[in-house]
């Protein structure tokens, strides 16, 4: 395909001249088209579009479009009457949803969840609402307070997949305790996260408040056997909450 068109529209020329060079292709016009300019490039590839031209977008990794740049291009196209073909790669949802051994049917794709912790158990909080499995893409200077904004919400177990396709490719499956302490303190590469389908949505979160009162007097392991007696959860459970909460919490 990419030897075959005109124009080649990449996110990033630098990492697509460097696949082109591989593949031996000098295409004849590399442009650039992220998310800082694909509104000033729309007149421009439209119009070659019109011409005749035949333009390949290319993402620095994965599928185009899915959490890349080149829908205001693909809308434009479509509003021109001009016709779009897919060619399918890599994609990180799907790979990671093929590999997963959790209960992931039907899930819900919400791209990238809000940075600020606040901001992100609120958001969590209203998809966590809904039985289906939550799939999401992390930062590596996040992932780590996610996994523990979720334990603070919910006792649904994850599945991480770092890399998936590349070198380092890595799965962790487990709580998010489990998931955390796999992980590591500096965790590198993009992440793709999956939080396990439910049959039924737990609607009391009280034990995170339970537990949290407990911690500011007793150990982590007696007060997650206290927590778990009152809530009527595993003390598996409230264990591994009671890590993600913290010293600051329990006063260790």
């Amino acid at each position: 395909m990419l030897k075959s068109v005109q124009i080649v529209a990449a996110e990033d020329t630098r990492r697509t001249r460097g696949l082109l060079d591989h593949i031996g292709h000098h295409v004849p016009e590399l442009v650039s088209l992220h998310e800082h300019n694909e509104q000033q490039m729309l007149p421009k590839l439209v119009s070659r579009l019109q011409t005749g031209a035949d333009i390949a977008i290319v993402s620095d990794a994965g599928t185009p479009l899915v959490n890349d740049p080149g829908y205001l291009l693909v809308g434009a196209a479509h509003a021109a009457g001009i016709k779009i073909v897919p060619v399918p790669g890599a994609c990180s949802i799907t790979t990671a949803l093929s590999v997963c051994p959790l209960p992931c049917q039907p899930f819900l794709y919400v791209g990238f969840l809000p940075a600020k912790s606040s901001n992100r158990q609120r958001v969590l909080q209203g998809y966590l609402a809904q039985s289906h499995a939550l799939v999401f893409l992390e930062a590596p200077h996040r992932i780590l307070a996610c996994l523990a904004d979720i334990a603070l919400l919910c006792n649904r177990r994850v599945m991480i997949g770092r890399e998936l396709t590349k070198q380092y490719e890595t799965i962790l499956v487990g709580s998010p305790a489990e998931v955390t302490q796999a992980l590591g303190e500096q965790p590198k590469g993009e992440f793709t996260c999956v939080i396990e389908a439910v049959a039924e949505v737990e609607q009391n979160h009280d034990h995170v408040k339970v537990l949290t009162a407990l911690l500011t007097e007793l150990p982590a392991a007696k007060a997650a056997k206290v927590a778990a007696s009152i809530c009527g959860v595993r003390k598996g459970e409230m264990y591994d909450l009671a890590l993600t909460l913290g010293p600051k919490s329990s006063g260790e």
